[in-house]
């Protein structure tokens, strides 16, 4: 016993190693679910760092604390075997270091987003590298003055100033948490903030105890047991509780597997209750004037989804989605802010931003003037983007519509409607919409 507690290699030390690697394998199939069985359009490959990057911080954390703390006791003959490597390199900063670093800058995503309503000024592929240099500059530090003992222990007098540290990074989480406390979010991200700042906190605590209880108490075998297996089961939690997706992926994290039921809704418009809000004008049947210019038919949602499929077969559809779930996004009460926020934030995200898989062929400055707006709420953000993207429409599919199965089978479902008056005088601009489209 007295020798395993010190070296490693106790039955307790190879129990919370199996539940820390059990802990990983939970995350990175909670992580994958959403990807592997989501019902809706597949996500872009470039939004899949989102999860790698916690996945890998989380992999980091747990194999940094495995080889530093040495739970296998494994004798330290290489130089790749150092508690620096480990312990302070993998664990430290790419590990804790960068999972603390993402969540920040999710947090801050979410400020910009519902706080100044506006895209945030900086990108996150450019700033987590910015909040992740100070624990690149820690560990060159410590890996420079060595503070580490033979057992992978620093001295008591390090321990102040890396617990400092660390808690200026929860600050900022708990600051950034308070100015968005009064936004009512859809998707959990608050609770998920929350839970993050709570098990960062506990686990931080817990840590620091344990550390001091191996110095302090060296020469007891149980002391040192039990607070390495603390040390590592805080771990096991904290990269389950530490993971989310809520905050950069609202629709993936509606599907999950600790969940009573999966939900994978196919729209934004789904996820925010705006269809279901509008299924009175759904269940209202009337024929189609054929003679109404285009901004005119596609109000009409038989006309719409008819002319979405054709677009699709032509694989020319991005254009009539975007128009579709513009549409949603005016349904939306402008006193609804948040509810408008998500909206035009996944229009953006999917048919806006360049390389994206839908994205709209539109000018380079209408792009860069949804890209720079400062009220993500206005309800004119998308105006001139629907303008171009109609002429578009108009000029390369709107005529041969007419002679395509799609238009053939529209005019036959509409034949077999009763009381047909073929007029669109039903139709009407919401009060909610701000659509100005001039013909």
């Amino acid at each position: 016993m007295a020798s395993c507690a010190i070296h490693g290699g106790c039955p307790s030390d190879y129990a919370v190693v199996g539940f820390a690697a059990a802990s990983f394998v939970l995350l990175c199939i909670r992580a994958s679910y959403p990807f592997l069985y989501c019902k809706g359009p597949r996500t872009r490959t470039n939004d899949l760092w989102i999860v790698v990057v916690q996945i890998f911080g989380s992999f980091n954390l747990v194999l940094g604390f495995v080889m530093s703390l040495n739970y296998f006791n494994v004798n330290k003959r290489h130089p790749w075997q150092s508690c620096y490597i480990w312990g302070v390199w993998l664990g430290g900063a790419l590990g804790f270091g960068l999972l603390i670093s993402f969540r920040i800058v999710q947090v801050y995503q979410l400020y910009y987003l519902f706080v100044k309503r506006r895209l945030p000024s900086i990108k996150s592929n450019v700033l987590i590298p910015l909040i992740l240099l100070p624990w690149m500059g820690g560990a060159t530090a410590i890996s420079i003055t060595k503070p580490l003992n033979a057992n992978c222990h620093i001295h008591w007098q390090w321990i102040a100033p890396v617990v400092c540290f660390i808690m200026l990074y929860i600050s900022a989480l708990i600051w950034l948490a308070y100015a968005i406390r009064h936004i009512e979010f859809r998707f959990q991200e608050l609770k998920d903030l929350l839970r993050g700042i709570i098990i960062s906190a506990t686990a931080t605590g817990v840590w620091i105890i344990a550390y001091v209880l191996i110095e302090v108490q060296e020469y007891n075998s149980w002391v040192q047991v039990i607070s390495r297996f603390l040390l590592l089961f805080t771990v096991g939690i904290l990269v389950l509780a530490f993971f989310s997706m809520s905050i950069s992926q609202p629709l993936l994290s509606q599907m999950s597997l600790s969940g009573r039921r999966s939900v994978g809704y196919l729209t934004m418009g789904e996820a925010l209750g705006i269809r279901e809000g509008d299924s009175s004008q759904k269940a209202s049947h009337s024929d189609v004037d054929f003679n109404e210019p285009l901004d005119r038919l596609l109000l009409d949602d038989n006309f719409r989804r008819s002319f979405m499929a054709y677009a699709d077969s032509c694989l020319a559809g991005e254009g009539v989605h975007f128009y579709d779930e513009v549409l949603e996004l005016g349904k939306i009460r402008v006193d609804d802010p948040a509810k408008r926020i998500y909206m035009a934030r996944h229009i953006i995200e999917r048919y806006i931003n360049s390389g994206t898989e839908m994205e709209v062929n539109i000018s380079h400055r209408t792009r860069q003037e949804i890209l720079t707006c400062e009220d993500l709420t206005s309800p004119h953000l998308f105006d001139h983007a629907v303008v171009e993207l109609l002429q578009l429409l108009k000029a390369n599919l709107f005529k041969d519509y007419w002679s395509s199965v799609f238009f053939m089978k529209l005019k036959a479902e509409q034949c077999k409607e009763p009381d047909g008056q073929g007029s669109l005088d039903h139709l009407r601009h919401p009060e909610s919409s701000s659509f100005s489209w001039q013909w």
